[in-house]
């Protein structure tokens, strides 16, 4: 990767860039042109309020005597009635999501030119008249599209080098008026797809804690689907800052579709590994309401190259009211195993989290018993 070498920006010399960073935070946040507008000013450096901290992590591929991909998972011609098939399936996805938290779907049943569409529509929102895409910019996250640069841009210990689109798309879908036309067809589309294969995923994942195959999807975990849709332009000084902080999502799954650029890597035994985009592929990992059983940090690097854009379906009903409590699964406890996090329902932990920010310690760590 062209910037694997980060500049380490460590406690002891950050206060070499010591500056009025509210002031810079809120003139930025008031341009509503996110960092696309920076990149369209023509700037040759990246502002301070985009410096990353070393997170003194190393990357996998600086130690060239060890190789490390994700897993695949290979869904063509998976047969429910073939018990031999669907065992090595099962066990694949509880190899994957046990050790890494994370794994890529191939033959997953989305049609490749429904992907395609999906990043060109992406690409179409960002790259419209400015006048028309700022009329979509927002903190107030009642809105049904949240259309801004870093939510957590005033909370966050650096600001990443992205803009962020988020929308509900279930259980109540919008209607065509209520989103950018830009995308509105696509996302309706994809998030029909990336729905249907969401609750087969859960399925996989149930059988792969030995529970029955709908127990995941009785809980009401593939209920709400929440798009979120990343633009990262080029980034004329990499080694800076980061396109998405070290995190893991809020949500009981997620799944990602991204282009050909890359950036995206998942910490493996202390080690970032490269998830490099294949063709047709889409990335999935384990969200933070499903970690009492699997684990999951990832990040995403700034890059020259780009824009590079992705969408994030984090399945979660997010800040809906509800009173209904997720906990440890009872199933699966015993006294060798007993539970590690206190129930909460879906809208605290969300809110938990968005006001933690990304780049912290967990936020799941806060509701340890």
């Amino acid at each position: 990767m062209e910037n694997s070498s980060q500049v380490k920006l460590t406690a002891s010399n950050v206060h070499d860039f010591i500056f009025d960073r509210t002031s810079e935070l809120k003139a930025f946040d008031e341009t509503k042109a996110g960092v696309k507008g920076l990149v369209d000013a023509n700037i040759t450096k990246v502002p301070r309020i985009f410096y990353s901290l070393s997170d003194d992590f190393e990357m996998a591929s600086e130690n060239h005597t060890i190789q490390l991909t994700i897993p695949v998972l290979d869904l063509n011609g998976f047969d429910r009635e073939n018990p031999a098939r669907k065992k090595d399936v099962v066990e694949k996805i509880r190899d994957a999501s046990g050790t890494w938290g994370f794994f890529q779907v191939v033959n997953h049943g989305i049609p490749v030119n429904i992907l395609d569409e999906m990043l060109e529509g992406v690409r179409r929102f960002y790259e419209q008249d400015f006048e028309v895409k700022k009329e979509w910019y927002t903190r107030d996250g009642s809105k049904t599209v949240v259309y801004n640069s870093n939510f957590d841009l005033f909370r966050a210990g650096s600001a990443n080098w992205r803009d962020t689109t988020y929308c509900n798309m279930a259980p109540k879908t919008p209607t065509p008026d209520e989103l950018p036309e830009a995308c509105r067809d696509i996302m309706i589309e994809y998030s029909k797809q990336v729905k249907k294969l969401g609750s087969f995923l859960f399925e996989l994942l149930s059988e792969a804690l030995d529970l029955n195959a709908d127990h995941l999807n009785n809980m009401g975990c593939s209920d709400g689907l929440a798009m979120l849709y990343h633009y990262y332009p080029a980034c004329p000084e990499p080694e800076l800052t980061l396109g998405a902080s070290k995190h893991a999502d809020y949500d009981f799954l997620t799944v990602l579709l991204q282009d050909n650029i890359g950036g995206l890597q998942v910490l493996y035994q202390n080690q970032w590994v490269d998830i490099p985009p294949v063709p047709g592929a889409l990335v999935v990992n384990i969200g933070d309401l499903l970690q009492a059983t699997f684990f999951s940090q990832h990040r995403v690097l700034a890059n020259h190259a780009g824009p590079r854009v992705s969408v994030a379906c984090f399945f979660t009903t997010g800040l809906m009211t509800s009173s209904k409590l997720y906990g440890p699964i009872k199933e699966l406890l015993s006294e060798q195993n007993p539970p590690k996090y206190r129930e909460t329902t879906v809208r605290e932990y969300s809110l938990h989290y968005n006001a933690k920010g990304l780049g912290g310690t967990s936020a799941l760590l806060d509701f340890r018993l």
